[in-house]
């Protein structure tokens, strides 16, 4: 998290994006699902770090575009 430029998390449909480079307890919180584990999938790529599932953030970090 700390050498991702952006972190991304999805949560359904709802998509949060938070800058890099920190691990704040809001990231952190964020990242965890209701049972206190990791959200899966969790992907870097790149300078990206994806958590969740989000068809849209996947193609555009894959460079699929829309």
């Amino acid at each position: 998290m700390r050498k991702a430029v952006t972190v991304t998390i999805a949560k359904g449909k709802k998509l949060d994006v938070f800058e890099g480079g920190t691990s704040s307890p809001e990231i952190v919180k964020n990242m965890l699902g209701s049972t206190g584990n990791l959200r899966a999938p969790t992907l870097v790529v790149g300078n990206q770090l994806l958590v969740g599932f989000n068809e849209e953030s996947y193609r555009l970090a894959f460079g699929f575009g829309k």
